[in-house]
C-alpha cells in the first residue's frame, strides 16, 4: 500500500473550494461570451492570443502550447473560428511545414466587442468580491503552480 500523505480537513475544505470555485467562474464567464459573442472560454482565450501576437498570428503548435490544449483540440477549435470567418490557416513564412493561425478583422471586431463582457465578468465574478491581499495571493499560488507544473512563467 503507498504512503499517502492524506489532505487534513482544512485543505480538503480549501482544495474543494478551489475547484468549485474555478468550475462556477470560468462556467459564468463561458454562458456570458456564448450568450453575448457566440464564443466559448477556449474560442475567446484563443483570439486573445491572437490578438497580442505580432501581425496577429501564431503558430499552431505554439498556440497550443500558450493556451495548454493538445494539438487536436486546438485543431477542431481553429477550424471552427476559421469557419465563422474569425480566422485564417496559412503557411508559415520562414517553414514551409510550419502552420499559422491568424486572426481576421472580423476576429479582431469580435474580439473587441467580447472584451467587454469577459472583463465586466472578471471583475463582477471575481475581484469586486475578494479582499484585494486575497486576489493577489490567489494570483501568486497559481503562477506558482503553473510555473512549477508547467515550466514557465504565465
Amino acid at each position: 500500500m503507498p504512503d499517502t500523505e492524506w489532505l487534513d480537513a482544512d485543505q480538503q475544505r480549501i482544495w474543494r473550494a478551489l475547484l468549485g470555485g474555478t468550475t462556477v467562474l470560468i462556467d459564468r464567464l463561458d454562458r456570458d461570451l456564448r450568450a453575448g459573442h457566440g464564443l466559448s472560454m477556449p474560442e475567446y482565450e484563443i483570439l486573445v492570443r491572437l490578438s497580442e501576437s505580432p501581425d496577429r498570428s501564431i503558430r499552431m503548435a505554439e498556440l497550443a502550447a500558450s493556451v495548454a490544449h493538445s494539438r487536436s483540440r486546438i485543431t477542431h477549435t481553429i477550424a471552427r473560428l476559421e469557419r465563422g470567418g474569425l480566422v485564417q490557416r496559412g503557411q508559415a513564412t520562414d517553414d514551409r511545414r510550419g502552420v499559422i493561425a491568424e486572426l481576421t478583422d472580423e476576429g479582431f471586431a469580435l474580439l473587441e466587442q467580447a472584451a467587454h463582457t469577459h472583463v465586466r465578468g472578471v471583475q463582477d465574478y471575481l475581484v469586486r468580491i475578494v479582499d484585494p491581499d486575497d486576489f493577489r495571493a490567489v494570483g501568486r499560488v497559481m503562477e506558482a503552480v503553473r510555473e512549477t507544473l508547467d515550466g514557465r512563467p504565465f
